[in-house]
């Protein structure tokens, strides 16, 4: 994968504390950081949660990492609607799954539900791909002291014939 990619930094505007985001939420941020998303733009949101991650040294906090950081409301039916709509090629996050999981809104009637909504629209009806635990630290710094958020994105997957995934090694070059 290679193009522009913008940066929306949700550790900035929210936090690190355990939060969804929906539509809301997202254009909220995306306006405090002057983020515009035009088609075909990969769209990377830094959490904080890798940076979380990294300040554990190697002795990881189950119960702190699993209430730790924003993540994407699957479930919110406008943030999906707005990511069929913005044409963008891509969707990266510096946490794992990109949205939260296990979601917190679920039906309690029984009624059967996608675990991971977002992946289910995003990958098996958009053909969208997703990564995941990307660290993104630094590059939010350097695009705020820049007053920046856009950039060239370079993620070139490992060659794999018929494989549904890859670990990229991200190049951005401001």
């Amino acid at each position: 994968m290679q193009g522009r990619g913008v940066l929306v930094d949700l550790a900035r505007v929210y936090g690190t504390d355990f939060q969804d985001i929906g539509y809301e939420q997202l254009v909220h941020a995306m306006e405090q950081c002057g983020a515009t998303v035009e088609p075909g733009d990969m769209l990377l949101l830094r959490t904080g949660f890798a940076g979380v991650v990294l300040s554990m040294q190697g002795q990881p906090d189950a119960e702190r990492l699993h209430h730790s950081c924003a993540a994407l409301d699957g479930s919110d039916q406008r943030l999906l609607q707005w990511i069929t709509d913005s044409g963008i090629a891509a969707l990266v996050a510096d946490n794992y799954a990109v949205e939260r999981h296990p979601p917190t809104r679920v039906p309690q009637d029984g009624t059967p539900y996608a675990v991971v909504p977002l992946h289910e629209h995003c990958l098996f009806k958009l053909g969208l791909p997703l990564g995941e635990l990307w660290y993104l630290d630094e590059l939010a710094e350097a695009l705020h002291a820049l007053g920046r958020t856009r950039f060239l994105l370079t993620a070139p997957p490992l060659r794999l014939p018929g494989a549904v995934g890859s670990p990229v090694t991200p190049i951005a070059t401001l």
